[in-house]
């Protein structure tokens, strides 16, 4: 079992042509990515007792995501996200981020996982940040854990701040995905893979065995105790960024599972992974990643579209399982 811990919202996007609402939150993504990619995942977040919270519930569902909470008495978050000309997406927030009770519930929740996902605003945000910290210190000796800062200067405006929250989770993390604007913030006037490097070496013997950047067009880097690799980013009309690096986590974690290196008992043989095999990896996100750019929204693709979309075919505009609110 993989689970995810972090924030689900409904994404308001709205266009020149108009608006939708669509299910999401970065963690949520992931989690609905894995479970395209014919994992079984659970995922762990807020979301109320509301119209939103039930579409929520029920994308998850339709996904094959489970879901072992219940909804709560606030009202579900929500993003509202800019669409400009060029598909990129800017983002404001109405959200809680709180999680009462995880703490006596994590040896339930945690037990059969083999990895455990965090990252975005629910690594950051005031009170629920404290509780997936001590979830991840609960599962590291046992369990893979992953992160993604997916920074929000929206929401967390401290930089100071935003950069130790990150470093405490990239130094009990085993797999760290980060996007060059996410390590351009946070670290102002350093060369992104020079912060990559850095986070490499947080932790020490127990620190990450990778570290990789998204960069858009330029294609992912990744760095790992056995040297740094690069994948070109493949070439797409692109619809819209949104999701794009939750697809393109989400199938580099399923790499790595898929090759019997998640769990705590395997953190070696993937500290000793060749930069050969992290490049492979990264083909794999990044065809994932150019699959979601491909259609509208946080579209992930099926194990069957990935496998369209590394051989260059055409995807279908949205999936049989595409989530309406």
């Amino acid at each position: 079992m993989l689970t995810v811990i972090g924030e689900g919202l409904v994404d308001v996007v709205q266009r020149s042509s108009g608006t939708q609402a669509h299910v999401g939150g970065s963690p949520l993504n992931v989690a609905v990515g894995l479970a395209r990619l014919d994992h079984p995942v659970q995922f762990v977040g807020r979301y109320g007792r509301d119209a939103y919270g039930e579409s929520l519930a029920a994308h998850l569902k339709s996904s094959s995501v489970l879901l072992p909470v219940a909804p709560d008495g606030l009202p579900t978050s929500v993003a509202t996200a800019q669409i400009g000309d060029d598909g990129a997406a800017s983002y404001t927030f109405d959200l809680a981020w709180e999680l009462p009770g995880l703490a006596e519930r994590l040896p339930f929740l945690l037990q059969g996982t083999t990895l455990l996902h965090t990252g975005s605003i629910a690594t950051m945000l005031a009170p629920g940040a404290a509780a997936v910290l001590a979830a991840v210190e609960h599962a590291h000796p046992s369990t893979t854990v992953s992160f993604d800062p997916n920074c929000r200067p929206s929401i967390i405006a401290d930089v100071d701040y935003a950069r130790g929250q990150a470093e405490k989770f990239v130094a009990l993390a085993d797999i760290v995905k980060a996007s060059d604007e996410d390590l351009e913030w946070l670290y102002p006037g350093v060369d992104p893979l020079d912060s990559a490097r850095r986070w490499l070496a947080l932790g020490g013997a127990e620190g990450p065995a990778m570290v990789v950047v998204t960069r858009g067009a330029e294609g992912p880097w990744g760095v790992n105790a056995a040297g740094e690799a690069h994948f070109p980013a493949p070439a797409v009309t692109v619809a819209d960024t949104v999701g794009a690096g939750d697809s393109f986590m989400a199938a580099l974690l399923s790499g790595v599972v898929d090759r019997g290196l998640d769990g705590a008992q395997n953190r070696k043989a993937l500290r000793e992974l060749s930069a050969g095999s992290m490049r492979e990896l990264l083909a794999h996100a990044a065809a994932a990643a150019a699959a979601t750019v491909s259609r509208a929204g946080a579209n992930p693709p099926t194990r069957e579209e990935l496998k369209l979309a590394e051989a260059g075919a055409p995807l279908p505009a949205s999936t049989a399982r595409e989530r309406q609110p």
